[in-house]
Parts: structure tokens; sequence; C-alpha cells
């Protein structure tokens, strides 16, 4: 019966030996061959809202209030990447010997009988558990709803690992724009794509209050060269200003500063009410040439002022729109 027990027990452990050996086979453990693996965003979701709980953001809208005279207006963005998968894993997986059946040769052996096993069956227990597991992000592309905005990113696609955090910085150029600007940027993730929003005021222009007698000074210089506020210190008011803008914000930063003001001078006119026919092609002549032995200085840079010929018609056009000659014109002969 000793000998029965010891033949018995060897083949289990054979068979149990021989499972171990089908389960390393088909799940290999050495840790030399075993290489990290390479993230492959998918990008089929690229175009689905994303969903919650994957990019937790800073804000998704932000606001910038700059002066008129900015050239950019500058924001940064940050995020965290917790975004995370349900996985079902393996606990055990156990294979026992179970109805094992033995047979006692007739024949001695060493004068002992051999008791021999004609049949046996397995039975495997396993045990699983859901986890939750953090996965990285890949931002694919970050696209704004136009070419004033650009976005500073590392290369792409950017794989953001679970659990950290990261930032990009978006930059819009505001040249020749006033008043509230509104842009939008659509980032796109393997995981969906989320649109911030871009909220830009742009204050109007500030027109520096003069002392009568810094007035009076102004004047006597035009008087002598009506060119001369666009030299000097009177440049930071009538040129700087002006730069890169066209049409109303044009008009607004370097027309306004004279014509619209509340401590207008005498001998200059009131562009609403001016008793002459008007039409674009008096407000382009005034504009670009002026009017000698004025105080009207002549504004295109052939005759030596700071607007270019686009600028120009952008004034022409605007003001023949928005301020309706006074007079009929003339009869045609």
């Amino acid at each position: 019966m000793k000998l029965q027990r010891i033949f018995v027990c060897g083949v289990a452990g054979i068979v149990l030996a021989g499972g171990r050996l089908l389960a390393a086979d088909g799940n290999p453990t050495n840790a030399a061959a075993a290489t990290a693996a390479v993230y492959v965003p998918d990008t089929s979701h690229q175009n689905d809202p994303l969903p919650d709980g994957v990019l937790a953001w800073n804000s998704l809208t932000q606001d910038a209030t700059v002066a008129a005279d900015a050239g950019n207006a500058h924001f940064v963005f940050s995020f965290t990447n917790i975004a995370t998968v349900h996985e079902t894993v393996l606990l055990t997986n156990v294979t026992t010997l179970t109805n094992i059946t033995a047979t006692t040769n007739s024949h001695f052996f060493w004068f002992k009988k051999i008791s021999f096993v004609t049949n046996f069956s397995t039975a495997t227990s396993i045990t699983t558990n859901n986890v939750t597991k953090p996965v990285p992000v890949a931002i694919l592309e970050v696209h704004p709803s136009c070419g004033c905005t650009t976005a500073q990113l590392p290369p792409l696609p950017w794989i953001i690992a679970p659990g950290t955090n990261a930032q990009f910085g978006l930059t819009v150029n505001l040249a020749g724009r006033t008043g509230m600007q509104v842009k939008t940027v659509n980032v796109k993730t393997d995981k969906g794509f989320k649109q911030l929003i871009l909220k830009i005021n742009i204050l109007p222009p500030v027109v520096p209050i003069q002392s009568e007698a810094d007035r009076a000074h102004a004047l006597e210089m035009a008087k002598a060269d009506r060119q001369a506020v666009f030299q000097g210190d009177c440049a930071t008011c009538h040129v700087k200003p002006g730069m890169g803008k066209y049409g109303k914000p044009l008009y607004d930063a370097v027309c306004a500063i004279c014509h619209e003001s509340k401590t207008r001078a005498s001998m200059v006119p009131d562009l609403h009410n001016i008793k002459t026919p008007t039409n674009v092609e008096f407000w382009q002549t005034w504009i670009a040439h002026g009017k000698a032995s004025s105080l009207m200085p002549a504004f295109s840079t052939t005759d030596g002022g700071p607007l270019l010929d686009m600028q120009i018609t952008s004034l022409a056009g605007y003001l023949n729109a928005t301020i309706p000659s006074q007079v009929a014109p003339p009869p045609a002969q």
C-alpha cells in the first residue's frame, strides 16, 4: 500500500508539473526578453467629444484685457491626465487531480504488488478581479479657429503619461483688431476633442490730455510744418497707434484723436458736417495728400506720412460708408 501511494503521488506530480510547463510556454516570463511597451494612439476617436474623466483642465475659457497698442495676447492652459480603463485580471488558475482510479497488477515485483493509475480527471479553479488602470493620453492636434492664433507645443503626438500634469501656450496676434475678440481652439486627443475659448478685450486708445500750453505749442508746430505730428513725441499719438490697422480701428487710432476730440481745435474740421460733396475719391485724396497751408498732414508714405496705400483705401471706404455726403453733388453738365 505504501508503494501504491508513492506511485499515485508521483503521477499527480508529473501531471501538475506538465501543467506548469504548458502555462510557462504560453506566458513567457523571461525578464531579459521583456521590453517596454510603446504606446500607440488610437486616432479613431479624435473627432468625438472628449468624455469627462480624461483630462482635468485649469479652465476651458480664459479672458484677457490688453491695451490698444498691444501686439499680442498670451494664454496658458494647464491640464492633468486622469484617464483610466477598467480591466478584468486573473488572480489564480489552479488545476487539481480528481477521481483517481488505481488497479493492482497480479504479478509480483520485488515481492510487492504494484498498483497502476488507470484513470483520473482534472478540475480547474479560476479567480478574477475587476481593476481600474491609469492609461496615457495622446494630444494629436491643437487647431485654432483662425490663423491669428498659434499654439506652443512639443512634437506631436504628445504622449501624456498617466497622472502627470502638462501645459501649453496660445498666442493671439492683435494687429488691426479692436474691441472684444473671441477665438476658439480645438484640442484633439486619442480619447476625443475638447474646445477651449479665448476672450480678449482690447481697450480703446488712450488720448493724452494736453495742457493749454502744450496744445498751443503743438498748434504752432503744425502751422509751421503740418508733417510735424509724425515726428518726435507727437508720433506716440499720431503714428504708433495706427500701425497694422485698417478701416474703423485705424480711424479710431489716428483720426479721431483730432477730429473727434472734445477739445478739437477750431481750425480742425468736423468731418460729420463738411460743406462740400464727399465720396471715396474725396476722402482718399485728403487722407493721402492733406491740405497745404492747413493743419491737415499728408498721411501717404509717398508724401512723408505713415500710412500704406491699402490703409488709406480702407480709411476712405470707412468714411464714405459711415459719413454720407451732407451736400448733394453738382448736376452733371
